[in-house]
């Protein structure tokens, strides 16, 4: 009630520019009051926005990831309903488009391939599979040794002598008389 009065006394003193004044800086509160009112909204709507792009985002991502999925499955069904598959192995390249495979049955074929193949995986060695119709090759499969096994199974003995090896002198001893000694006296074993 002081603040209304001491206005009304100053605009009776000192006429209307104190209105005017006071009038004018209240309208300026009350539009920094809004201005910032409406950065503030903006900011939301702008927070919002980028969080709703990084859904978008996520969402287009899982959708290429199951339409990937979903293409996968599709060939893997299409490959089980078809009729049965011969399996080989690629010898050689000759072209870009056609390939020598040997059949497990046996027979060589000048084969062509399916678009869906990668042809650079197909090398020399590499084990494929063909239609039973087109002999087109379908796909390419993976090894058939385990790499680790494969590995495993290659054993190098190296230069070891009997001596390094204990407690087998009775095997070391007919390994001499059956191999080494035919080898190294040819003469004792003539007739």
């Amino acid at each position: 009630k002081v603040d209304k009065l001491l206005l009304w006394v100053n605009l009776e003193i000192c006429g209307t520019s104190i209105y005017c004044r006071r009038r004018r800086m209240s309208d300026g509160d009350e539009a920094a009051r809004r201005r910032t009112a409406a950065v503030t909204e903006y900011r939301k709507k702008l927070l919002h926005h980028k969080e709703l792009e990084s859904r978008v985002r996520t969402a287009r991502e899982n959708l290429r990831a199951s339409k990937k999925e979903f293409n996968k499955t599709e060939d893997d069904l299409k490959s089980l309903q078809s009729v049965g598959q011969i399996m080989g192995e690629v010898l050689r390249p000759l072209d870009n488009e056609r390939l020598i495979v040997k059949a497990s049955s046996g027979p060589r074929y000048v084969v062509g391939c399916r678009s869906k193949v990668d042809k650079e995986k197909l090398t020399s060695g590499t084990r494929v599979v063909l239609d039973m119709t087109t002999l087109t090759i379908m796909r390419a499969l993976p090894r058939e040794v385990d790499p680790v096994v494969y590995n495993m199974l290659h054993e190098d003995p190296g230069n070891i002598s009997y001596s390094a090896v204990g407690g087998l002198g009775d095997q070391i001893r007919e390994l001499r008389e059956s191999i080494e000694l035919p080898l190294m006296n040819p003469e004792l074993f003539l007739r």
